[in-house]
């Protein structure tokens, strides 16, 4: 007999822990080679945990809704071979280096746990392990080490969790804490605002609470860190795209018949936006305290639907190297295994451009929340027939077109009117010059 531990796989670029969410199986249980033996969740994702071997579930080491560190033990798996040796049955492969982006994106999504993201580990002399975001927010709030070292935590191992530094914070600009205050931060170029308290509620009445699931409430953290984050402004055109509708029409039929895959508009707004990136690369970009990283991989993420009714982001990886072919079957790929729950950790990481289609569910325009640590945002509306002004070379005519708004979210950090201003027309520009007569 031998006994092999069964250890928490990595996740993906800076996933340093995990939350148990289902064991499916119990101690004592047959297990068979590659059969999933419990589901996990990150900040990214849920998937499944296989078993490296097949054999006897003897010891469950920790319980449904622990948090546990990736590498730690999570249980003992008996086996009938003579030798075995300890495996840590990745639920999925390591995604591969991108030249240098190792930025997750997080959505409407999914979402990221600081502006840029980084593997977790002990601060300064420290031996107590820190995550990124409980480190962003003692950076933000100008917490040093030896103040840090004094906060109790609530998590595994005595872990400090965000809800324990957004309790100490609180009780911190209350006057309650006693610890001495750290010197400024050298690389905060100001002192970060106080997080604001939720107001008081009253549930008296008819009325029904529904407590949050776990994705719901990452959604709702990156989206009030992404407002606290980036200073947003938002720019709106509207766009002539009877050309890209007439062309989509008439070869929807025979794009599905040659190369397999439904054409949507979504791969032709995909194709418009990386070239105006090419045009304007300073929206492909992000910040890091003062310094601003201007991304060569133009990698687009797009605001799909899960079943919940929550979103996520899949992306597109050097969207720039994929003709309207490749696009339309990364976007059907992506999309299909959104809505089956299948995507990836490394499918919805490293975004530098995020896509969402408003329209889909009738609206003309939507101001959307960057997502962080992006700088900037597109969101396209719904495709109506207007009446429009041509100019013909017989005067101005009325007639009726195919109209469209786009509008641009940007972090006016790095992003100034007239660099957004002048993207969003040229997306726009891009689009109205589509060919009619485009060959497949």
């Amino acid at each position: 007999m031998a006994r092999v531990e069964l250890v928490m796989p990595k996740m993906g670029e800076s996933i340093m822990e995990a939350t148990i969410l289902k064991w499916r199986k119990k101690a004592g249980d047959r297990i068979e080679l590659d059969e999933p033996v419990l589901d996990i969740a990150t900040d990214k994702v849920d998937s499944e945990v296989p078993s490296p071997v097949a054999g006897i579930l003897v010891e469950i080491l920790f319980q449904e809704n622990d948090v546990v560190p990736i590498n730690k033990v999570i249980a003992v798996i008996e086996t009938d071979a003579a030798s075995a040796q300890p495996a840590a049955s990745p639920a999925v492969s390591q995604p591969a280096p991108s030249n240098g982006q190792n930025e997750a994106a997080a959505v409407p999504y999914m979402p990221a746990t600081a502006a840029v993201a980084a593997p977790a580990v002990s601060v300064g002399g420290s031996a107590r392990f820190y995550s990124p975001l409980v480190k962003t927010i003692a950076k933000e709030e100008q917490i040093g080490q030896a103040e840090l070292d004094t906060i109790p935590g609530s998590g595994h191992d005595g872990r400090v969790t965000k809800k324990d530094m957004l309790a100490y914070v609180s009780g911190r600009q209350k006057g309650s804490s006693t610890a001495v205050p750290a010197a400024p931060a050298v690389s905060a170029p100001a002192t970060a605002p106080a997080v604001p308290q939720s107001p008081a509620v009253s549930i008296s009445g008819n009325v029904e609470i529904v407590e949050m699931d776990r994705m719901r409430k990452l959604i709702a953290d990156h989206m009030v860190m992404s407002k606290h984050t980036s200073p947003h402004v938002t720019s709106f055109v509207e766009v002539d795209v009877t050309n890209m509708v007439n062309w989509r029409n008439n070869v929807k039929e025979k794009f599905k018949k040659q190369y397999g895959e439904n054409i949507t508009f979504t791969p032709i707004f995909i194709e418009a936006v990386v070239r105006a990136i090419r045009d304007f690369p300073m929206i492909n970009a992000s910040i890091d305290g003062t310094r601003i990283i201007i991304k060569k991989d133009i990698n687009i993420g797009m605001a799909a639907a899960l079943p919940s009714g929550n979103l996520i982001v899949p992306v597109i990886k050097n969207a720039d190297t994929l003709n309207l072919i490749g696009l339309s079957k990364q976007v059907n790929e992506l999309a299909a295994r959104a809505r089956q729950n299948q995507l990836k950790p490394e499918e919805i990481q490293g975004g530098t451009f995020t896509l969402t289609n408003v329209g889909t569910f009738g609206n003309v325009m939507g101001t959307p929340i960057i997502n962080q640590p992006q700088v900037a945002i597109m969101a396209v509306g719904a495709i109506r027939k207007k009446p429009a002004v041509l100019e013909t070379e017989y005067g101005d005519v009325i007639a009726v077109r195919q109209m469209m708004f786009l509008s641009l979210s940007y972090d006016h950090r790095v992003v100034d009117g007239m660099l957004g201003g002048s993207f969003l027309r040229r997306v726009a520009d891009y689009l109205e010059q589509f060919e009619a007569n485009r060959s497949i």
